[in-house]
């Protein structure tokens, strides 16, 4: 899932640089879309990784 957001953020900046406004725009939002799906499967997995290892 990271690589997916780091693809997406690198063709956002290349998109922008180049001057493709509108398809730098669509990436960069796919980008923090990945990017807040990855921080809750993140938090989520911390909150409900480490209720078997109690002993």
């Amino acid at each position: 899932m990271l690589a997916w957001i780091i693809t997406f953020a690198v063709l956002a900046l290349v998109a922008g640089i180049l001057g493709f406004v509108a398809l730098a725009g669509t990436l960069a939002v796919i980008a923090k879309i990945l990017l807040f799906v990855f921080l809750a499967a993140f938090v989520i997995s911390l909150i409900f990784g480490r209720r078997g290892s109690v002993g």
